[in-house]
């Protein structure tokens, strides 16, 4: 097995290599951030009868699919899940293996971890690589979901960022973009040059033309997860009761421009629109629910793409400090509301607001002023930069508490076998 010493080496956000003692050290941080649940996870979702016998395999507990479970909220939604809610069940992501010049991608060594919690913890955990766009993929988790898990599924989490989608009926491939609707946006960002130093620059975005709209609302919208539940009924895997949930975002009216008002919050719009339509269907046919669940702002390796997002969550930083919710806890609190150990809260349209600790208006006002005097010059006082260099470097595995990163360590680490475990 391939060992070696890693070191950082980034073009700005994105690092070129990860490093996997990293990622799983993250990993096991995550789990042991989660709190422990309050009581026993149930094992099916509370629209199901009380009184209804329990059988062998509802005792093991909820079967859930996380669709996007290596990265992000979808990471701490899988990893929340285990603990907090005493799932099992699948996961979906879609890695790059280690070769000979690169290590693998950091989401497929966070899976590796992940897949060993799960089997610790005693959870029947089935992680798999490939397109989650694709019907292949649907076809291989509904199979899943027959043979392994007594033929239902509970729970569905749909956390999905992806440059790219092609549509399985029609073969056509979109591209999603990050662009503003209506005209030309400028706002400030934050960057840091080779030696880390930071930087804030005004950048400017040209608007939205053509089919921009369409094609990033093809990809980053609905129309995906909808499919799956599509797929999934016409296999009969739905439970009575199953609750499926998209993740989401809002966010501060300071990058509107760009994120909810441009071609990604179209996107979260169609979302958003597609949880109404799949409410009224799942109530009507399994007695179940579908919901958006908003999060709060979070260094993410897709969040850090968007103009005026870094400078922004640093300055956020800045104004809570540990009081700014992590996605572990946030996941936690929304597995609280799935599974009915707290009462599900909607807003007006039908969303769960985990983001209300980003939102206030005291917070707004106080990352407002921020943002307004914030240059090169003044940024390290307004900003918490080394908590958000730091959470960058992490994405991909370093500056990570409690790991020698003088030390070689093995890039070849194989992506989970469940085979040898199927006959759980």
């Amino acid at each position: 097995m391939d060992e070696r010493v890693l070191t950082p080496r980034n073009r700005g956000f994105l690092f070129l290599d990860s490093h996997p003692a990293g990622c799983g050290q993250l990993v096991a941080d995550m789990w042991e951030a989660c709190p422990e649940p309050v009581s026993t996870p149930a094992s099916a979702p509370t629209s199901a009868s009380a009184s209804a016998p329990v059988d062998a395999a509802e005792a093991d507990g909820p079967v859930a699919l996380v669709v996007g479970s290596s990265a992000g909220y979808g990471l701490a939604a899988t990893l929340a899940g285990l603990k907090r809610a005493g799932i099992r069940g699948i996961g979906v992501s879609f890695e790059k293996a280690p070769t000979a010049r690169r290590t693998a991608t950091a989401g497929w060594y966070r899976t590796a971890a992940t897949a060993d919690i799960a089997r610790a913890a005693g959870r029947d955990l089935v992680l798999l690589n490939g397109d989650a766009f694709s019907d292949a993929m649907k076809d291989q988790v509904a199979d899943l979901v027959e043979k392994r898990f007594g033929g239902r599924l509970d729970y569905l989490i749909y956390s999905v960022a992806a440059p790219r989608r092609t549509d399985p009926e029609t073969g056509t491939t979109y591209s999603s973009v990050l662009k503003p609707i209506g005209g030309v946006n400028r706002t400030r960002t934050l960057v840091f040059d080779d030696e880390g130093a930071p930087e804030v620059r005004e950048v400017e975005t040209g608007p939205a033309e053509g089919d921009d709209v369409e094609q990033t609302v093809a990809v980053m919208g609905g129309a995906d997860w909808e499919r799956w539940i599509d797929h999934l009924a016409a296999r009969g895997v739905l439970a009575d009761g199953f609750t499926t949930a998209a993740l989401s975002y809002i966010g501060s009216s300071l990058t509107a421009a760009i994120y909810r008002q441009g071609t990604i919050g179209a996107a979260k719009a169609h979302l958003e629109a597609t949880a109404r339509t799949l409410d009224e269907r799942l109530a009507r046919t399994v007695g179940g629910r579908a919901v958006t669940s908003v999060n709060g702002a979070a260094v993410t390796q897709s969040s850090t793409a968007i103009p005026g997002i870094a400078l922004y969550t640093g300055l956020l930083r800045g104004v809570l400090g540990e009081r700014l919710v992590p996605p572990i806890h946030q996941l936690a609190a929304l597995w609280d509301q799935l599974t009915g150990v707290a009462p599900l809260a909607l807003d007006d349209e039908g969303r769960v607001r985990l983001d209300t600790f980003e939102l206030t208006d005291d917070v707004q006002a106080a990352v407002a002023e921020r943002w307004e005097t914030a240059t090169t010059e003044t940024v390290a006082d307004l900003a918490d930069l080394d908590w958000f260099r730091a959470e960058v470097r992490r994405l991909y595995g370093f500056s990570v508490p409690g790991v020698d990163y003088t030390a070689p360590v093995a890039t070849d680490v194989p992506w989970p076998d469940h085979t040898a475990d199927s006959a759980r």
